[in-house]
């Protein structure tokens, strides 16, 4: 069965057979070798000069023939060779004169009736030509390959027997029609995302409707969301619902060490989807290339502002009957270039949010419709405990309860292995080691403070465990998780949620009348919470509704390198006494509300050191 050709797929069998020179070269050496191996005459054996003279003299020689230097002739009789126990017969031989002139040579050999034959000495004009033009025809067949490869290379190294054969090549993964299986029906919750990217599969499904209107459909869409939101799953779902070949790459995929590279993989993928239309190109990760210019060192011309450049160039050069839609996804736009989310490119911005109760259910039951669930698993009840989580998270939760389920041979999926892998995630694995009786009291009274905090302060979201059971780096955890996902954050909540982190170090102190490096963590938040209140949420009587930002979120931009404090010293020093009198002053308040209520505190503490768990239910029942 004959092979298909993978260098010439179109079916061009024109080059298939083409040879460069170092193939003749072999070629012509090879065939040199091949006849002066063929024509060496009989099988000869290899005697000194010592010993032909010596044969010649017993008279065990019939004939020689001498040319030059070389000696070749035939014995009067079979002349036998034993060699490792093996015994070879030879009829001819071959010697080589010395190069002094040996004077009684040609009368021994008339004394003892030896027949001679004088040969003139010729050599092989082909292998005089090969001596001469060897050397020559070994650096032209170099000098052509080197050629051949920097012209390759020269060519943007595309060609397979290019120096980076292939490396120009885009990195994307080509889904077809029917790979892509995702709908929005796997897609839970993300309503109102659906609603606006609708119209992108309408027009991926009939483009003619939308261009006899005169309207030209957003050619980028860009997905904002933290991670784990569903921005991956929701394009791939656009794909499957308009039911269209779907490109896919991480930003990083661009880069290359080499400079432009990365603006040729761009273009060979544009290049392949247009090929393609209708399709969709997803573009996960765009901040990793798409980060704004000018603003780290490298200046205008390194590689990643090269594949930036070719990207926008690219989504200007769509023309109207080319259905492609490109599709981004990025954790950080606010460290976009303003060139990429201009009308245009990626002009439709849809914003990603951690899903609500109602989500969290129904992408709880997508994730554990292939999981056998015991009776007691209640979805809804766990939905409302996993406040905060996204849809990997909560897939995740899925996945590890079903782990912890098999390690124990068990045959369905009980509510105790959820609560199991929720905590495993939440706080960690639990920690092996035995701390003495003493430890544990200044951890049971550091908890004890927290969840006592938690429990009097009315703003304080709602205690879900309190444990003193090591796990992941902390030697103990109070669990606090609101009923739904807070995004206005009053004054009075966060005072209050200081206050709980600072519960730990008071009650600590109360009992101990010593401070720990327990509450080291506390207080880097704290105090972290504390400056944002004051320095850009203007929560400061002393300092007022004014922001002063100190540095940038994102340094890898460099702002915090190129752009100057917007503010004094007076004032930055003004900034740093108001979140210490503002700490101090929470912490007195901290102080004196578990002064007034000592007697609960012990008692939540020597029910922890006995139960080493409590559950917000457990912790009522002791306050009553």
């Amino acid at each position: 069965m004959q092979q298909p050709n993978l260098d010439n797929p179109s079916g061009n069998h024109q080059n298939r057979y083409r040879f460069g020179p170092l193939f003749w070269i072999v070629l012509l050496v090879m065939g040199y070798l091949l006849v002066t191996q063929t024509n060496q005459g009989p099988q000869r054996t290899q005697i000194t000069y010592t010993k032909f003279k010596d044969f010649v003299r017993q008279g065990k020689i019939d004939s020689v023939t001498v040319q030059g230097n070389a000696i070749r002739g035939e014995f009067s009789s079979p002349y036998l060779v034993v060699t490792g126990g093996d015994t070879s017969s030879f009829d001819h031989f071959q010697s080589r004169k010395p190069d002094f002139e040996d004077q009684g040579l040609i009368p021994l050999l008339e004394e003892n009736n030896v027949q001679v034959n004088v040969q003139k000495q010729e050599s092989s004009w082909l292998r005089n030509v090969l001596i001469l033009l060897a050397p020559w025809l070994l650096l032209f067949g170099l000098f052509y390959f080197a050629q051949r490869r920097m012209r390759n290379q020269a060519r943007g190294m595309m060609g397979r027997g290019g120096l980076f054969g292939g490396m120009t090549k885009s990195k994307a993964k080509k889904y077809k029609k029917s790979d892509v299986e995702v709908t929005f029906n796997d897609v839970a919750g993300l309503e109102n995302p659906k609603k606006d990217l609708q119209e992108i599969i309408d027009y991926l499904k009939d483009p003619e409707k939308y261009m006899k209107l005169g309207a030209d459909i957003p050619r980028g869409v860009l997905m904002v969301g933290p991670p784990g939101t569903g921005k991956t799953l929701l394009a791939r779902a656009v794909a499957g619902e308009a039911k269209v070949p779907y490109f896919s790459i991480s930003g990083s995929e661009f880069i290359e060490m080499f400079v432009g590279v990365g603006a040729s993989r761009v273009r060979d993928m544009f290049k392949t989807a247009k090929k393609e239309s209708p399709a969709i190109i997803f573009i996960d990760e765009i901040d990793s290339v798409g980060r704004s210019r000018g603003t780290g060192v490298g200046g205008g011309h390194d590689e990643r502002e090269q594949t930036l450049n070719q990207i926008l160039n690219e989504m200007d050069g769509f023309e109207r009957h080319e259905s492609v839609i490109v599709i981004a996804a990025t954790n950080m736009p606010d460290v976009l270039d303003p060139a990429l989310t201009r009308p245009g490119r990626f002009d439709r911005q849809i914003t990603l949010e951690r899903p609500h109760k109602k989500a969290r259910k129904r992408i709880l039951e997508i994730h554990t419709r292939d999981i056998p669930l015991h009776s007691d698993v209640d979805l809804e009840n766990l939905a409302a405990r996993t406040v905060g989580f996204s849809g990997a998270d909560l897939k995740n939760l899925a996945n590890e309860a079903a782990l912890l389920a098999g390690r124990d041979d068990k045959k369905r999926v009980s509510a105790q292995y959820f609560d199991r892998a929720r905590d495993k995630i939440l706080l960690g694995y639990e920690r092996e080691e035995i701390l003495d009786e003493e430890e544990r009291k200044h951890i049971a009274y550091h908890e004890s403070g927290h969840a006592l905090m938690a429990k009097l302060l009315p703003a304080a979201d709602p205690i879900q465990k309190v444990t003193i059971i090591p796990r992941g780096r902390a030697l103990g955890a109070t669990e606090q998780r609101p009923e739904e996902n807070r995004h206005n954050l009053g004054k009075k909540y966060l005072q209050d949620r200081i206050k709980v982190m600072l519960g730990g170090r008071v009650a600590e102190h109360l009992h101990f009348q010593e401070y720990s490096n327990g509450a080291a963590d506390d207080l880097q938040k704290v105090t972290k919470l504390a400056r944002y209140m004051i320095s850009q949420w203007g929560m400061s009587d002393e300092i007022g509704p004014v922001t002063f930002k100190q540095g940038d979120e994102h340094l890898f931009l460099g702002r915090d390198i190129q752009q100057p404090r917007e503010f004094s010293e007076y004032m930055a020093q003004k900034i740093d006494q108001e979140i210490v009198a503002m700490i101090k002053s929470l912490e007195d308040e901290t102080q004196e509300t578990l002064k007034k209520n000592e007697k609960k505190l012990h008692t939540i503490a020597k029910a922890l050191l006995d139960k080493e768990t409590l559950s917000n239910g457990d912790i009522e029942e002791l306050l009553k």
